[in-house]
């Protein structure tokens, strides 16, 4: 399982100084008043590195271009150009903004607009190097119409037009790509500089030109190097975070730019449709855009078909957790088989993540399919049978699973250790681990965690589904609530 190697106390303090808005600039926060299918929904900017997520068409890029319309440095048709008679529904487009910029105020907040009155955009914006990666990023040198100049058999660079790379640059890029780019090096087409072509070199020393990099290999180390030499306290605003990219280096992409962040000061904002882009992440630094409305909080990718009606079920089931999504499926499996065909079960990671989404699902009159909602029993959000809310079962979702089953060892202990992928045999070590870990535990969110690395680094979603299964089959009454509740819910819609 790919793993962040972001440390906790990286996110706390940079979550902290966010909270006490410790920057010399910074976008806290802004309220999307009207633009295209958003009308009064805001972002709050509480992590300097944040992502935004959603379906096609869901408004991620209208967010990043209302953020990206705070400063001077960017141009709202860069975002939201109009197109003749053909964009009439611009009329009265507004956002406004929540700004630290301590040139301009040393002690608070500014606050911004910006507004599209009598066909033109109208804001007093201020001053901030906004960084733009879109896109066209990836698109292979050869196909760049400014590099075709330097396609030529006798294209040649002066010596003084070509350098190295910083080392800030080589170790980002070589930890992203894991690759070693030591001989790696920039040519100056143009006295600007504003034309640039790269240069590699092979294992055995042998040159090669940008024509002959991969895309996402290109547009990593263009991005890395520009980042590096801005300014602090920039704005860094980047379309599809993940093109081009292996899985890994999405995550060792957005490590770099927590890292940038608490080191240069800089904020960053960008799109993606990837759970590992997420994965660095705390949920605080994470915005779903849905069309009209935008949350924030960690889930997966996969749930925004759901989120937005688009999945051929009778049902979404949102809960807060892959513990709780887990229990939810085992429950149905186990006490009505045919209800699984009907329903799919999301992990939103968060209670208020999973209820928000679940009461925008079911007010959004343009889908037609019911959600149910799962909340555990420590959540402070309400549970409401009367809007599809409901509480599981105990207090700590781990704790009250792990004692269950523990309980009813003498019935059920075989079967849990074949579902732990153990012999008949090794009952008794089995049941001495549980006991053990229980007993040593500190943390009940770890206990299947640790059950897993006790039994030979069993993955932990094999520990999960074990007890899971097995309180299903051990306890049929409660497992009954879950399914009536689900099965309530869609009376008249299983066929």
């Amino acid at each position: 399982m790919l793993k962040t190697q972001i440390r906790t106390s990286t996110i706390n303090n940079l979550l902290e100084k966010s909270a006490q808005k410790n920057y010399g600039k910074y976008l806290s926060k802004l309220i999307i008043k009207k633009v295209r299918g958003f009308t009064d929904q805001p972002v709050a900017f509480d992590f300097p590195v944040t992502a935004i997520i959603g379906p096609n068409g869901g408004g991620k890029t209208t967010v990043l271009g209302a953020a990206a319309c705070a400063y001077k440095d960017v141009t709202p048709r860069r975002f939201f150009a109009k197109s003749g008679i053909y964009d009439e529904s611009m009329l009265d487009w507004s956002i406004e903004y929540e700004i630290v910029d301590r040139a301009l105020n040393p002690k608070d907040s500014i606050r911004r607009t910006a507004n599209f009155k009598n066909r033109r955009w109208n804001r007093d914006a201020p001053d901030r190097k906004v960084l733009m990666f879109g896109v066209s990023r990836t698109v292979p040198a050869n196909e760049r119409a400014e590099l075709l100049k330097c396609a030529r058999g006798d294209f040649k660079v002066p010596v003084d037009q070509i350098s190295a790379f910083p080392d800030t640059v080589r170790e980002a890029v070589g930890r992203i790509l894991g690759k070693d780019v030591t001989g790696y090096k920039s040519m100056r087409i143009q006295n600007s500089g504003r034309i640039q072509l790269l240069t590699g070199v092979t294992l055995k020393g042998l040159g090669y030109s940008e024509f002959h990099f991969g895309a996402g290999e290109s547009s990593i180390i263009r991005m890395i190097a520009e980042i590096e030499s801005a300014d602090d306290q920039a704005l860094i605003l980047i379309e599809e975070i993940e093109n081009g990219l292996h899985p890994v280096a999405t995550i060792r992409v957005v490590e770099y730019l927590i890292e940038a962040a608490e080191r240069k000061r800089v904020q960053v904002i960008f799109t993606t449709h990837s759970n590992e882009a997420l994965m660095p992440l705390p949920s605080k630094a994470i915005w779903v855009a849905t069309q009209d409305r935008i949350f924030q909080g960690k889930l997966d990718v996969g749930s925004l078909r759901a989120i937005t009606g688009q999945i051929a079920k009778q049902a979404a089931i949102f809960v807060e957790d892959e513990l709780s999504k887990a229990w939810v499926e085992a429950a149905i499996r186990q006490r009505n088989l045919t209800l699984i065909d009907h329903v799919e079960v999301h992990s939103m990671q968060g209670d208020g993540i999973a209820v928000a989404t679940h009461k925008y699902h079911n007010t959004n009159p343009a889908i037609s399919i019911p959600s149910i909602c799962f909340i555990d029993g420590d959540s402070r959000e309400h549970d409401d049978a009367s809007k599809r809310i409901f509480r599981l079962p105990g207090e700590m979702p781990e704790s009250y699973i792990f004692d269950s089953v523990l309980n009813v060892w003498d019935k059920f202990g075989r079967k849990l250790s074949v579902a732990l992928l153990r012999e008949f045999d090794q009952l008794g070590a089995v049941k001495k681990i549980c006991e053990d870990v229980r007993r040593e535990n500190m943390d009940p969110h770890l206990l299947f965690v640790q059950i897993g690395e006790r039994l030979g680094l069993l993955p932990e979603e094999t520990v999960r589904m074990a007890f899971c299964t097995i309180w299903a089959q051990a306890f049929p009454q409660e497992a009954d609530k879950i399914v009536s509740a689900v099965s309530s819910s869609l009376k008249g819609r299983t066929t």
